[in-house]
């Protein structure tokens, strides 16, 4: 019976869920030891160096044993959790298993295997460690909770739940793992959201409830002891706090550090009049073809950099070390440095230099809100040309931005301000902000680079260099 149920267990291993990933923390399980799970089914969420992202089961079966708690880095490749595939119930006491041993359906060997992205299946199978205690959970149980976790109310799932499982608070697994991060107990936090579900305002408004009782409490006067030094003192709160390097921020350290001493750095910075950028914009709002899109000053400041870009093609190119190289991209996939919560991450928009200006603005605000809700997928960040990442939302005049690592430029774009201004001969109150660009001096002269400056600058100046340009 033993040899028979070694041989039903498949192991899940951590898949390589974006190119060249080497480890991923298990931000949640979403399963326990005896849940019937499905193909297909998400049995946790993991975050990598680029994303957080949930990892589907590729086969359906009960799960046996979880191999590692939530927090742990994980390397790609070794086993995560145990599964057996023949359908069977969470494993019982061994004394009592003979009654069971009947009728077992083989697995079936030549049948379809899902796979994911950078998971191999294995036709060996792999010794498991003995599970600690005899949770089951039925198949009901286990849907609902599912459907909890993936933001769904229960009701859809017709099951008769058990009390841990309904009592559960519902919240999506990203406001899961800010309330983590606060150290928020979702169970205190009083939902607002449809269906009762928890939203990341709730988690927010619940910090000082939550966060108070974890002051100091008076302590009793008592009767003056005898004199001695005290061993520890506590204070109201750490004068420094330790942060692990891992995840986004652990990728961005490494590849600002390999661009910074890898690409010879050099910026560039004009200040442009944009006011009729501004008032572009403004008309374009209530255009009948931008209903419903989004529509900002991003919008024509990457439309302006996409032409610079197709009136300088050598701008759009990577350095090739290892074959001593200059690839010349004949494609624009334009990244948008995003602050998120995990960090900043740099999605790109794919053959944006081939999109209209209304797909143009469908695919910035498709990737903007991907990016706030901590949905970008790690094939989002990758294959990117050029970025603008724009500093100007936080007030910022100009900076001087670090190549993303593979890419040959990247544009700044400072705050737009009301400053007196020489227009027409007269100095008159405009909208004025300042670009800056930095270029990897391996393949991009000084020349080349201010001519895509200045282009861009002229066409903020005067929009319909769009179209005579374009």
């Amino acid at each position: 019976m033993t040899t028979m149920t070694e041989a039903s267990v498949r192991e899940f291993k951590m898949p390589d869920v974006g190119e060249g990933l080497t480890e991923a923390e298990i931000l949640k399980w979403y399963v326990q030891p005896g849940d019937t799970v499905t193909d297909g089914q998400v049995v946790c969420e993991v975050e990598t160096a680029k994303a957080a992202v949930e990892l589907p089961i590729p086969y359906d079966g009960v799960v046996r044993e979880l191999h590692f708690p939530e927090g742990t880095t994980v390397d790609v490749g070794t086993s995560i959790i145990a599964v057996d595939v023949a359908g069977g119930a969470a494993p019982e006491v061994p004394a009592q298993a003979p009654a069971a041993e009947p009728a077992q359906e083989e697995p079936k060997p030549e049948g379809r295997q899902p796979v994911l992205v950078g998971y191999g299946v294995s036709t060996s199978a792999t010794k498991r460690r003995p599970r600690k205690g005899p949770e089951v959970a039925t198949p009901q149980a286990s849907t609902a909770l599912q459907a909890e976790l993936n933001g769904h109310s229960a009701q859809a799932v017709a099951a008769p739940a058990t009390a841990a499982v309904k009592d559960r608070p519902l919240a999506k697994p990203p406001v899961r793992k800010l309330a983590k991060d606060l150290g928020v107990d979702l169970a205190t936090v009083v939902p607002s959201g449809p269906d009762g579900i928890i939203t990341r305002e709730d988690v927010h408004a619940a910090v000082p409830a939550t966060a108070a009782p974890q002051a100091p409490e008076p302590v009793p006067a008592q009767a003056p002891a005898a004199a001695a030094p005290a061993p520890a003192v506590t204070y109201d709160g750490a004068r420094e706090t330790r942060v692990p390097v891992k995840g986004v921020r652990k990728a961005t350290a490494a590849a600002m550090v390999g661009s910074a001493f890898t690409a010879p750095h050099v910026t560039e910075f004009v200040t442009v009049d944009v006011t009729r950028t501004m008032k572009l914009v403004e008309e374009l709002k209530q255009d009948k073809e931008m209903q419903g899109l989004r529509v900002n000053p991003l919008l024509l400041i990457a439309k302006a950099l996409l032409v610079a870009i197709k009136r300088n093609p050598d701008i759009n190119a990577s350095w090739d070390e290892a074959n001593q190289e200059i690839v010349l991209k004949h494609y624009v996939n334009l990244g948008i440095a995003a602050a998120t919560p995990r960090g900043l991450i740099v999605p790109n928009i794919k053959d944006a230099h081939a999109k209209t200006l209304p797909q143009l603005a469908q695919a910035l605000g498709e990737l903007v809100s991907t990016a706030r809700e901590g949905k970008t997928s790690p094939a989002a960040m990758q294959g990117g040309t050029v970025t603008i990442t724009n500093v100007g939302v936080f007030g910022v005049d100009t900076g001087t931005p670090i190549l993303n690592p593979g890419e040959s430029a990247i544009l700044a774009v400072g705050a737009i301000k009301l400053q007196p201004w020489v227009h027409k001969g007269k100095v008159k109150p405009r909208q004025v902000t300042t670009l800056a660009l930095s270029f990897d001096h391996r393949l991009v002269d000084g020349e080349l680079g201010s001519k895509v400056l200045a282009d861009v600058a002229a066409i903020l100046e005067e929009p319909k260099r769009l179209i005579t340009w374009a």
